[in-house]
């Protein structure tokens, strides 16, 4: 049966509904990225009878694929500019374009690792000055001098430390909460075997994950450098390769450029997960990362896996990010040398407790994101929480990798 991908009546048509008298929460959807870290917030609530849940997708360079990832999710959409024009009783989004515009308090929850990307956007600095991350400038939490969110959902303390220096404006509306991908790999580690099972690794065979951010300086914007290595070395020899790359560089790029690019490597045993898919319990279930500086890498450092880091661009990264961490402890693969012997020689010296300090950069409440970002929502929309402790469920089995391999007729069926 085909569902609509926009459902103006739920707004418009209020008297024709079943279930009356809710709060209604907008949920804001900018990107597939942003998509998967609200998923995380909405589901604490979409089971609450007292709670009507509304989803909306909003204008971003990177939007392609949302309508499409929410319909998957059994969701259904109101157009944007009706969204605009609503009165709600809250809203949450992971972005901040356009929520200046929305009729009803706005909950910001942080996306990514950490605060990995300072500000690009440098035009209202002083010459000289430190680039800000992102979701700590006034640029992406005020509007015309006007603190936007009535609350603001971050990781870790220390984010607001930095938050007193760049936008002192927006502590009262501050929240230390966790980070609610360190808790669902946390609690997927027992279940590595099953992981491995899942994704058709064999008894004696290596997986090699590599991990991709988007961008110019990224692992798949420098793919020629590193896939000829992957392929030629590893391919065969009781490895198997798969790929997970930021949603964006499908968006940006599009799917079927995406694919094409790696269209030579059919038959030849790379995988590519798809960038609607779960990615963590392929994370869980690597042998080695191999990555560059974006957010996946730096959750790796929760698995048991070895790191190599792809060489970074040192001015994209925030001084006191994870990544930043990460980037001082973790070998970096040497180019014009055979990979094989760095990947053995990187887990033969891998220390006990050698990202211990990156990891703990990751969440300063660890198995708690979703207990406290409850409390915020629901003290916000001035409702008592469910008389149940949220669940924390671990990542679900993955598909098997030979679904997601490159392989002959691999466009044509996807």
């Amino acid at each position: 049966m085909s569902v609509s991908t926009t459902r103006p009546a739920l707004i418009e048509q209020g008297h024709w509904l079943t279930v009356r008298d809710c709060k209604r929460v907008l949920v804001v959807v900018h990107t597939v990225t942003f998509a998967q870290r609200l998923q995380e917030v909405f589901g604490l609530l979409e089971s609450d009878l007292r709670i009507q849940l509304v989803f909306t997708a909003a204008p971003h360079a990177f939007g392609s694929g949302v309508t499409q990832y929410l319909q998957e999710l059994g969701i259904v959409t109101v157009p944007w500019e009706e969204a605009l024009r609503t009165e709600f009783d809250l809203a949450l989004a992971a972005g901040s374009r356009g929520v200046h515009e929305l009729r009803a308090p706005v909950v910001r929850v942080s996306h990514g690792a950490g605060h990995i990307k300072p500000l690009t956007d440098t035009g209202s600095l002083a010459p000289g000055e430190r680039r800000p991350p992102g979701m700590l400038s006034r640029r992406h939490l005020l509007h015309e001098g006007r603190l936007v969110p009535a609350a603001i959902a971050y990781a870790h303390e220390r984010d607001l430390a930095e938050l007193a220096r760049w936008c002192p404006e927006a502590l009262p509306a501050a929240h230390v909460v966790g980070d609610p991908c360190v808790d669902r790999i946390t609690a997927g580690l027992p279940r590595r075997a099953e992981y491995r099972r899942a994704l058709g690794i064999g008894s004696g065979e290596r997986l090699v994950v590599v991990t991709s951010t988007w961008g110019p300086t990224s692992t798949f914007g420098r793919l020629d450098a590193l896939l000829p290595q992957l392929l030629g070395q590893l391919s065969g020899d009781g490895h198997r390769i798969a790929m997970l790359v930021h949603p964006n560089v499908f968006a940006g790029h599009g799917t079927r450029q995406v694919r094409s690019w790696l269209a030579g490597c059919r038959d030849r045993g790379l995988a590519l997960v798809p960038p609607e898919a779960d990615w963590q319990a392929p994370l869980i279930a690597a042998d080695w990362i191999i990555g560059d500086h974006g957010s996946l890498t730096v959750y790796g450092a929760l698995t048991e896996a070895t790191l190599l880091l792809t060489p970074g661009p040192r001015r994209e990264v925030s001084d006191y990010s994870p990544t930043a961490l990460l980037s001082a402890v973790a070998p970096v693969i040497a180019p014009g040398y055979p990979l094989a012997g760095q990947l053995d020689y990187a887990a033969r010296s891998r220390r006990r407790g050698q990202y211990d300090d990156v990891t703990a950069a990751l969440s300063s409440a660890p198995g708690e994101f979703h207990q406290r970002m409850r409390s915020v929502v629901y003290r916000l929309l001035g409702l008592g929480e469910p008389a149940l402790a949220p669940l924390v469920s671990p990542p679900p089995p993955p598909p098997s990798l030979r679904q997601w391999e490159v392989s002959a007729g691999w466009e044509a069926v996807q």
